[in-house]
């Protein structure tokens, strides 16, 4: 399928969408049509992901359409689009709306948000989940070939399971959240949604990768390699019960646990809902008091009480609580990676039921706790996650889910696993992105045939392109620098300059900042092509003195101009 093929069957949906909850706002159809045509004209090879459409949860930028995190009067407009939907539009996919979610992401039920619940594509008088609600139900309904969320407790996998979707949840600090409004930084994921586990698997590789402008993207290890059969960590349907399981999730629970093919050993859930209960219940939820707090203290009255409540309630705790839970957190997550010794994946349910609207509505924050009981644990012990359908649909009821889990950066099992458990064929393996080549700028001394290029090559660096970066830019001549050296500044009345990009590795780049005096330094620089990369910038100081040369459009024309 072509891009406009694709545009064009979204644009047909949309006039004939009967849901006005599931988006907050799409991109313009003449806006998508040139889009599409751009993406057409490219050569297959360059755009992998071209014929697909995509939604974005609207607490993640897309350049151009408010984010507004369910909250209207928090709304701003991004200049440019979150890390992860660049790579994806990149791949030739076309973000085409914001999907609604529960306001600031605070939530497991999909009704907190002033735009209204999208409807459950099965039953429409059960909740759709959340927090990433209109996400699951745009891909449910077919609406986009896929979406994205975001999952700090539970938020892709709970509405993927009640919308018989997979949602994909990978090891925090996989993928990047530059881009994303936190809710608990240190531990959010953006999160996939689509209607196969294939999809799954290409849309995490096209994502893939280390970001250096966001301070908890973390280095993959090397791959693991899955031992053969996988050993299953599984739940009597005593415990099960006991933790609030209906009769109906035990009995798909079980049906479920005969199409994983490997041994299997009951666990002890014990650690792993003691520490779940922390994520809402101890001093983490400070951390969304840190992200919007100060917001949502001066416009009460704009946001959803519930979630307000949540939000301020982490004011109550204090830096030794912080410190304290912290403690605990660690001891708990032992006790998770003890499990994980003797097994290779653990098969939960991924709600012990599902409630209605009507039951939301009498107790908005006990069912939406319950809903957490099997999720809420998994970014807080550093886990990756798929949630599965399972069992035939029906039509007025939520097809029954589970989810699998697995240690951080074992994706690719549970991608295997999802596989066995709807029938297909496994995907190739995606495995962590090799810490092979990250991307440096250079503006200077550092230019290809300059003095200091010598220092990229000792350290086994790799020219890629002369380029220039995004229009907003300005070039000094620094005073006093041996070598002549110039400083690189963002300015949004600068201009493109010319610089270099070189390719080396992370411990390179790790050795090669070592080798960066004051007052220069390695931050993010924007490119012409939208891209963004490690690159040279300067402290405001170290233009005491300077030249602007900024006219001349680089450091080479300027050194020729001398």
């Amino acid at each position: 399928m072509t891009a406009t093929d694709a545009v064009e069957r979204f644009l047909r949906s949309l006039d004939e969408l009967d849901d006005p909850a599931i988006f907050i706002s799409t991109r313009g159809a003449a806006d998508l049509r040139a889009r599409a045509e751009t993406v057409d004209a490219q050569a297959a090879a360059e755009v992998p992901l071209r014929g697909l459409v995509f939604g974005v949860k609207d607490n993640i930028d897309v350049a151009g359409l408010p984010t507004t995190a369910a909250c209207p009067a928090y709304a701003y407009l991004p200049e440019r689009s979150a890390h992860v939907v660049t790579l994806l539009e990149a791949a030739g996919a076309i973000a085409v709306g914001k999907t609604n979610l529960d306001q600031f992401a605070t939530g497991l039920v999909g009704t907190r948000s002033p735009h209204g619940t999208p409807r459950n594509p099965f039953a429409p008088e059960f909740v759709p989940g959340g927090s990433s609600s209109g996400s699951a139900v745009a891909v449910a309904r077919g609406l986009v070939d896929f979406a994205l969320g975001t999952d700090t407790a539970g938020s892709g996998r709970v509405p993927a399971a009640f919308c018989g979707i997979i949602g994909l949840k990978p090891t925090p600090g996989r993928l990047s959240c530059d881009g994303v409004v936190p809710a608990v930084r240190s531990i959010d994921c953006v999160s996939v949604l689509a209607p196969d586990i294939a999809l799954c698997a290409r849309l995490l590789a096209a994502m893939d990768g280390f970001d250096p402008a966001d301070p908890f993207c973390r280095h993959p290890p090397v791959a693991p390699i899955a031992p053969t059969p996988l050993r299953f960590g599984v739940a009597d349907p005593e415990t099960l019960a006991r933790l609030g399981c209906t009769d109906t999730t035990v009995r798909a629970y079980e049906g479920a646990l005969t199409a994983l093919r490997g041994p299997q050993r009951t666990i002890d859930l014990d650690p792993f809902m003691e520490l779940g209960d922390e994520l809402y219940g101890g001093p983490w939820v400070a951390e969304r008091t840190a992200a919007v707090g100060g917001f949502v203290a001066l416009h009460g009255s704009d946001c959803d009480p519930v979630v307000a409540g949540v939000i301020l309630g982490g004011s109550a705790w204090s830096a030794v609580d912080q410190h304290e839970a912290g403690y605990r957190r660690v001891a708990l997550a032992r006790s998770i990676d003890e499990v994980f010794d003797t097994v290779d994946i653990v098969a939960l349910p991924t709600t012990p039921s599902v409630p209605t609207l009507a039951d939301v509505e009498s107790d908005p924050v006990g069912v939406n706790s319950a809903l957490g009981r099997f999720t809420t644990f998994a970014n807080l012990a550093d886990l990756c996650a798929v949630t599965v359908p399972v069992g035939p649909s029906a039509t007025g009821s939520v097809r029954a889910s589970i989810t699998v889990y697995a240690r951080a950066w074992h994706e690719d099992w549970l991608i295997a696993v999802a596989a066995g458990l709807t029938g297909v064929a496994a995907p190739p393996p995606v495995g962590p992105s090799a810490p092979a080549q990250l991307r440096l700028v250079v503006a200077g001394a550092h230019l290809r045939g300059q003095p200091l290029e010598h220092q990229l090559l000792g350290l086994g660096a790799t020219w890629e392109a002369t380029t220039r970066t995004a229009p907003n830019y300005r070039l000094y001549a620094l005073a006093d620098s041996t070598p002549a050296k110039p400083g690189l500044v963002f300015d949004p009345t600068g201009v493109s300059i010319e610089v270099d990009t070189w390719l080396l590795s992370p411990d390179a780049l790790g050795r090669f900042l070592t080798m960066v005096p004051p007052p220069l330094a390695l931050g993010t620089v924007s490119l012409q092509d939208g891209s963004r990369a490690t690159g040279f910038v300067c402290e405001p100081r170290a233009l005491d003195g300077a030249i602007d040369v900024t006219e001349l459009g680089g450091w080479r024309a300027y050194q020729a101009s001398r």
